[in-house]
């Protein structure tokens, strides 16, 4: 695995100059020294310089050979985010292109959202939207957590854990769907090293035991093959390689062996200038050695949909050791170290600008349909599970009655062989054969199977059950639109009589609540065009009536809520000398205000000892965070919403506490953690035990104290607890 390089912006330069010699170094320098003096004294975990970042993510770029706008684009990925310019001020300093490819990269604004999950769910959205519209936005946030990745380290272990399952789950999958496999190693393994960190450690040190063993036994073969392929007259070029970490320790999971057990750690890459030398090419290997069976495949006849094009064997080398041999030609290893991006070569960039930017239908048919289902869903919960479907290679190649090939998720039916095909023969479908016989159109296709769908003109569309059996986005999506259409007048009276209930369920009343202010905001959050088609999406369940109301209450507690403190404040501007004894029932003092609402606020979790500091926010009262807190610094540039609070010299309540510990693992842990609560005799309201793979636990305790002084007594007796390494308040 890549040892994070430290590159230069002459780096930067002399690659684009090498690449390209006609590249614009002037608006690339530019960009630079933009970037530069925007972030300023600004600095990263590690204490670097931020500028530090973007140069290695426009160095990442310029290997991959993109063109000027997308390095100027990488280098200034992060000044709208980070510092005060402005997307005008993009336009006008670097035109509309490469401002454009800024904001598809920078995240969303602070928007009120009902979840983080939701929250999460948006910056995909926005991802994939961007990514629609140039591909290069999805280039330049690879490149970016490239860069994160690599740099890992410098974050808390939760930070690094919650960002490397991350990019297992999206980031990794996506370099993947878009044939960049340099990038889906490295990002796979830098996950795995985080995740899994016992396990990465063990494979490391397993390899490094039998290196030269394993280097010794893939030379003899290399230098066989090269000695064969020389008096074949092919030219070609011959390397050898580990496979990667992760894909190892996947084998080592999926065939319940261990790292001794598994032979065929090394792969042998052939490049050659021809597609006929690549087939000549495997003769000679397939003579050499014996291959094993069930272990050729071609991906030069039948391309993966990501562009991959190889031919992949497995031989059986001395001593009865398996080896793999991968087989190319140049072109094909370009597009498969690069995928997508290797399509913006220089000396086509220019020609046809608009076709190189944007996405090609027959390159990127999935993400025309991520594009597509992904308006329709409102679920956070579902949209990520059909979004790591859409990702994951796992598919299966089916042909039509004429031979074509169609690549569909495995697991898939002939109801999703149909609507790929057309939604109009997915509608009208009856039955289907496999192979020249007649099966059920809920039959699991497998690779090969050649199928013929039947239609009707009679038929009456598809059936709601159906959705229970297929996998493909593109079914689901035209399925679900037929029912939309057809049931509209159905769903909007149904989705009306879910929001009654909903309202009655609540206690509030229909009218005091349903107010069109109220509900356009809802509208417009959810994107729906009017009321009509929002009580659509509720009957047939795309949205639940609870997300309605809860965003609908949001706005009516702000409108009631804002109302009494700005009562209170007025009052407060008449009697600014004293401070009353307004007691809360969270045992702190409001400064004037009596009766208030006063939260405590969850981001650092106050109790009585803690310095505090109350914040007005907009519909909850007032909050109280320590001066400690994260997000004191932001809240201390809004003044005018800062009031006075202390606690109540009398204790008069307990207060719940968040604590986390980080532990290795052993039998008997959770107890001694529970014991080590009881101890100190400290009442325990809930305690949840997580054990990742790598076997650190990470334990979520919730408690009941007093004061401050109780909560570092338990906080102490935790970190006397064996095998126990961190104890912290939950932030």
């Amino acid at each position: 695995m890549q040892e994070e390089v430290i590159a230069t912006i002459n780096d930067v330069v002399s690659k684009m100059k090498k690449n390209n010699w006609r590249s614009n170094i002037k608006l690339i320098s530019k960009a630079y020294h933009y970037a530069l003096e925007k972030h300023g004294v600004q600095k990263r975990k590690s204490g670097e310089p931020y500028i530090i970042h973007p140069v290695q993510v426009a160095y990442t770029l310029a290997n991959m050979e993109l063109d000027d706008a997308t390095i100027c684009a990488a280098l200034l990925h992060d000044v709208v985010e980070d510092t005060e310019v402005t997307h005008q001020d993009m336009i006008k300093e670097f035109g509309e292109e490469i401002a454009q490819m800024v904001a598809g990269v920078t995240k969303l604004g602070k928007l009120d959202y009902t979840s983080v999950k939701e929250q999460q769910v948006e910056d995909y959205r926005k991802m994939f939207l961007a990514m629609g519209k140039d591909i290069r936005v999805i280039l330049i946030k690879l490149a970016d957590r490239l860069h994160n990745m690599r740099t890992l380290k410098y974050l808390t272990r939760d930070r690094q854990i919650k960002n490397a399952q991350e990019t297992m789950d999206l980031y990794a999958p996506l370099a993947n769907r878009l044939g960049m496999y340099f990038l889906k190693w490295e990002l796979e393994d830098l996950s795995f090293k985080y995740l899994y960190p016992e396990d990465y450690r063990e494979i490391v040190e397993g390899l490094d035991k039998k290196r030269e063993e394993r280097l010794t036994f893939i030379e003899k073969i290399m230098e066989e093959i090269r000695k064969q392929l020389k008096i074949q007259r092919i030219e070609a070029e011959i390397t050898g390689r580990a496979k990667h970490l992760y894909s190892i320790y996947r084998k080592m999971k999926r065939d319940n062996k261990t790292l001794d057990q598994i032979y065929d750690l090394f792969a042998l890459r052939i490049l050659v200038n021809s597609v006929k030398d690549c087939y000549s090419a495997l003769g000679i290997v397939h003579d050499l050695y014996n291959p094993m069976p069930g272990r050729f495949k071609d991906y030069i006849a039948v391309p993966k949909p990501n562009m991959y094009q190889s031919l992949h064997t497995t031989l059986i080398g001395e001593k009865g050791t398996p080896f793999e041999v991968q087989i190319r030609t140049w072109d094909m290893h370009r597009i498969a170290e690069f995928g997508i991006a290797a399509h913006w070569a220089y000396k086509e960039y220019g020609k046809n600008k608009k076709e190189n930017v944007t996405v090609k239908d027959d390159k990127l048919a999935w993400l025309r349909e991520t594009l597509e289902w992904q308006k329709e869903m409102q679920d956070p919960e579902e949209f990520l599970n059909t979004l790591k479907t859409e990702l994951f290679e796992d598919e299966v190649y089916v042909f039509t009655p004429k031979g074509d090939i169609k690549v569909l998720p495995r697991g898939s039916t002939p109801i999703d062989f149909a609507y790929s095909i057309h939604e109009e023969v997915g509608h009208t479908m009856t039955g289907c054969k496999i192979n020249s016989k007649m099966m059920p159109i809920i039959t699991k296709l497998k690779n090969g199977d050649i199928i013929d769908i039947v239609t009707s003109d009679n038929a009456k569309g598809p059936s709601r059950d159906w959705l229970k059996f297929i996998k493909s986005t593109t079914a689901k999506n035209r399925i679900q639109q037929w029912f939309k259409k057809e049931q509209r007048e159905e769903n909007i009276v149904k989705g009306k009589e879910l929001v009654e209930k909903e309202i009655k369920r609540i206690g509030m009343g229909y009218k005091e609540l349903w107010k069109q202010e109220f509900i356009q905001v809802a509208i417009d959050r959810y994107k729906f065009n009017n009321i009509e088609d929002m009580y659509a999406a509720i009957g047939f369940g795309a949205i639940s009536p609870v997300k309605i109301i809860a965003r609908i209450l949001e706005e009516y507690k702000k409108v009631h809520q804002d109302e009494t403190i700005e009562e209170k404040l007025q009052e407060l501007s008449k009697d600014k000398g004293t401070l009353k004894k307004n007691i809360s029932k969270t045992g702190v003092i409001v400064k004037g205000i009596d009766n208030c609402l006063v939260k405590l606020s969850k981001c650092c979790n106050p109790v009585p000892g803690d310095n505090i500091i109350g914040y007005i926010t907009k519909g909850r009262g007032v909050s109280i965070h320590t001066t400690e807190c994260i997000n004191i610094k932001e809240l201390l540039q809004q003044k005018d919403k800062l009031i006075e609070v202390e606690w109540y010299k009398e204790k008069i309540s307990s207060y719940n506490v968040d604590i986390e510990t980080y532990s290795n693992d052993r039998t008997g842990l959770l107890a001694d953690i529970i014991k080590a609560v009881y101890d100190t005799k400290t009442k325990l309201i809930a305690v949840n035990s997580k054990a990742n793979k790598e076997r650190i636990i990470v334990t979520e305790i919730t408690i009941e104290v007093q004061d401050l002084e109780k909560l570092n007594q338990t906080i102490k007796a935790l970190r006397r607890v064996e095998s126990v390494f961190e104890v912290k308040r939950k932030k």
